[in-house]
């Protein structure tokens, strides 16, 4: 640590690059975006040990098809949203992070029930908080060892190891 003057730090360390990953969207938190960070190769040195994992889990698509309003508006109470509406989703897809430990299925395919019947508070506009867009280096951060990457010339998009529900729910069994 050496003091630089004018309130400002400079801090050396030796890290894993692995602990690096997605690092720099906290560091600019905790800097208030003050910071600079920069990273050197310096060797390869023997396994150090484990890296803390995320604490919460992921929002899963249940069933393929295309996002609607009325669906996520209903999600996005569960945690933070990564897709709008009108995307095509696909069974085992993360589409957001949820708010407590542990994966939750969720419908975002849903469509509101057609009736004759109309009240004024029914038809308000559903209002979606916008997503967090996620680009490659925060998916390799956000991603577990049951979840993967899938990078094609237009998308990145996550999603579980085992597409099907009942697959995963299989496995956590064991």
């Amino acid at each position: 640590m050496e003091n630089m003057g004018q309130g400002s730090l400079r801090l050396e360390f030796e890290i894993p690059t692995r602990g690096l990953l997605g690092y720099s969207s906290e560091f600019i938190t905790d800097t208030k975006g003050e910071g600079i960070i920069n990273s050197v190769f310096a060797g390869f040195t023997p396994y150090k040990g484990e890296i803390p994992h995320r604490s919460r889990g992921a929002l899963v698509a249940w069933e393929n098809g295309e996002t609607t309003t009325y669906g996520l508006y209903n999600a996005q109470d569960r945690g933070t949203l990564f897709i709008g509406p009108q995307v095509p989703v696909y069974e085992g897809m993360i589409i957001g992070e949820n708010s407590r430990p542990g994966d939750l299925d969720i419908n975002v395919c849903k469509k509101k029930h057609v009736t004759n019947m109309r009240s004024a508070a029914a038809d308000e506009a559903l209002r979606l908080s916008p997503p967090k867009e996620m680009v490659l280096e925060k998916c390799l951060e956000f991603i577990e060892d049951d979840e993967l990457v899938e990078i094609t010339p237009k998308n990145i998009r996550m999603r579980k190891s085992l597409l099907s529900r009942q697959g995963r729910q299989k496995s956590r069994a064991r």
